[in-house]
């Protein structure tokens, strides 16, 4: 089991004593003194050469030519899978005696102990070298090169990207160093580097061969979300996601498969930066050319929506032809709206051609063609006089927009919603979506206009009020407004007055607050503006005044024609002093 190369006989041993058997007189000193000299000398903590005599599962055995054979773990050869019996190796000495007498060697630290002036010569030679991939990492693997952990980026492994990276572990490939980092002693290495130059050669052959409108045959290397890369046999191409089919294609994966073989051509190329643009689609013929030539405007046609926008849809009614419905003509109301209310993607729809251009290839649809428009026939419908249950769309200072059905709206003017009430704001009124009865007022064909009433379905009140409400009448009236002009008042037979803060003034002097029910006379009404003047002072000041009244009338009435003097000097002009001088003369003779 020994190697004794280096086993050199005593020049001074006495054969014939040692075969006869006769006694040596030697020390046992002398002895292990003449053995220890037939050995290696070695030291602790140094590299040394060895030479493998066992390699099994668990340990290798190394002779360094030492009293003893050193015991190394099979997992420090892990990176080289062919050593064999007979291979010299570097050791470190760890210890020439353990409690055990074994010797104490390791590879791996001989290796580290020179790995890094190893790395740093294979980057400043670009000398290839071997590693033993460890395991797989976050974003590449992990590789044993020359007993240190470099990283092998997952995009330097190969020229094609890689599926699966748990197949490389456990084997030893070709690296090249391409980056040390000094100061955190990382490494960087790269399998791809290594057969990129020997591409590069094909590369700028097969190039230089290319012409515009050249079809030919790949492999569909990549799949990405803009896109599929097609090797070309040593060079890689791309077909954009809008080159692949004449349709729209949202996903790549929906025309082509991962290591397909597809024909394509070439559609551009760039020489310096090694580009090319290829093409999917041009191998056939384009839709629009393929289009039923009696196909015309007016025509009925089916097709799915493919593309939702905020002013239409576009909808495919064969690969590669796309129509537009503009929002405008799917609906015959006049309040543009967003087209994801009428449709949505993958919707089949169909639609009536309004425009075609085969030149420009484009091609407009419309769908609210396929209904009759309401207003060809609004006064059947909706003749004026006529009562309807509309819907309030939405409000305005001015009035209430409501929907009598789609396409046909309608106006109601704030004055046209009661009567009676004053109504600032039409949310006072009612409230969007709600639903109103109205009745048709008014018809603006033309214009697309109704405009409609809410009030009119009631007997105008105020022909009433005119008989009811006359001047100098007191009715009774609650105040529900104050304001600092003065107070609404409610009326109890129906309708609103008017008060002023002077006519509010009670008997005792307090003036009336709000919610209080008092009597009011009447001092204005007038029926065109809706005015009704009111005055609760009025209700005790009249009453008092016409006692003070009588007393003066019967006063004045001790003299028959007190009176008529009176009336005649109150209208009494120059021209009439005639007949004062003649009336004075028959008072003074009694008659």
């Amino acid at each position: 089991m020994s190697d004794f190369k280096n086993v050199q006989p005593l020049a001074d041993f006495n054969w014939e004593e040692f075969e006869n058997g006769t006694h040596v007189d030697v020390s046992k000193e002398e002895l292990q003194k003449a053995y220890d000299e037939t050995l290696n000398k070695v030291s602790e903590h140094q590299v040394v050469e060895g030479t493998v005599i066992s390699v099994d599962k668990k340990e290798v055995i190394v002779n360094i030519g030492y009293k003893s054979d050193g015991i190394i773990s099979a997992s420090e050869f892990r990176y080289n899978p062919e050593l064999k019996v007979g291979d010299v190796v570097e050791v470190y000495v760890e210890n020439q005696e353990d409690k055990k007498g074994q010797l104490l060697l390791s590879h791996k630290k001989a290796r580290l102990s020179k790995s890094w002036e190893r790395v740093n010569a294979a980057l400043d030679n670009e000398e290839i070298i071997q590693g033993y991939i460890k395991c797989r990492t976050k974003g590449g693997m992990i590789v044993d090169v020359f007993g240190i952990e470099a990283f092998l980026p997952g995009s330097q492994i190969d020229v094609y990207p890689i599926r699966d990276y748990d197949v490389f572990v456990g084997k030893t490939m070709e690296f090249k160093v391409v980056k040390i980092n000094q100061e955190f002693r990382n490494v960087v290495v790269s399998h791809k580097a290594l057969i990129e130059a020997e591409l590069e050669a094909q590369k700028k052959e097969i190039i230089s061969k290319l012409e515009k409108g050249q079809i030919l045959e790949g492999t569909v290397k990549n799949i990405t979300s803009y896109g599929v890369f097609v090797d070309l046999g040593g060079v890689d191409g791309l077909i954009h996601i809008t080159d692949l089919s004449w349709g729209r294609v949202s996903d790549p994966h929906e025309v082509v498969n991962l290591d397909e073989k597809i024909n394509v051509v070439i559609l551009d190329f760039d020489d310096e930066k090694k580009r090319i643009a290829l093409g999917l689609k041009q191998l056939t013929p384009h839709p629009w050319d393929a289009l039923d030539a009696d196909l015309k405007v007016g025509d009925h046609v089916k097709g799915k929506v493919v593309v939702i926008t905020d002013y239409g849809a576009f909808v495919e009614i064969a690969t590669g032809v796309e129509g537009l419905i503009h929002v405008s003509e799917m609906s015959w109301s006049q309040h543009l709206r967003s087209a994801q209310e009428f449709m949505h993607v993958g919707d089949e729809v169909e639609a009536v051609i309004l425009t075609l251009d085969r030149e420009e290839r484009k091609m407009s649809l419309g769908i609210k063609q396929l209904k009759e428009d309401p207003w060809e026939t609004i006064e059947v419908k909706y003749p004026v006089g006529s009562k309807h249950t509309a819907k309030v769309r939405n409000f305005t200072n001015f009035g209430i927009f409501v929907e009598l059905e789609e396409g046909v709206d309608g106006l109601i003017h704030i004055s046209d919603l009661s009567w009676t009430k004053k109504v600032k704001h039409p949310s006072e009124f009612t409230q969007v979506g709600a639903e109103i009865d109205v009745v048709v007022l008014e018809i603006d064909k033309e214009n697309r206009r109704l405009s409609l009433g809410h009030k009119q379905l009631e007997d105008n009140p105020w022909d009433t009020y005119e008989t009811l409400y006359t001047q100098g009448s007191v009715h009774m009236g609650k105040i529900t407004e104050i304001m600092d002009k003065g107070a609404v008042i409610s009326l109890n037979e129906g309708g609103e007055g008017f008060a002023t803060p002077k006519h509010l003034v009670k008997e005792d002097g307090s003036q009336a607050q709000l919610g209080e029910e008092l009597e009011f006379k009447v001092i204005e009404f007038v029926k065109e503006t809706k005015r009704i003047i009111l005055s609760h002072s009025r209700t005790f000041e009249d009453v008092k005044e016409e006692p003070k009244k009588a007393p003066r009338a019967k006063k004045a009435g001790k003299k028959e024609d007190a009176p008529v003097i009176n009336n005649v000097a109150a209208s009494t002009t120059l021209g009439d002093l005639g007949a004062l001088a003649e009336l004075k003369a028959k008072m003074e003779k009694g008659e």
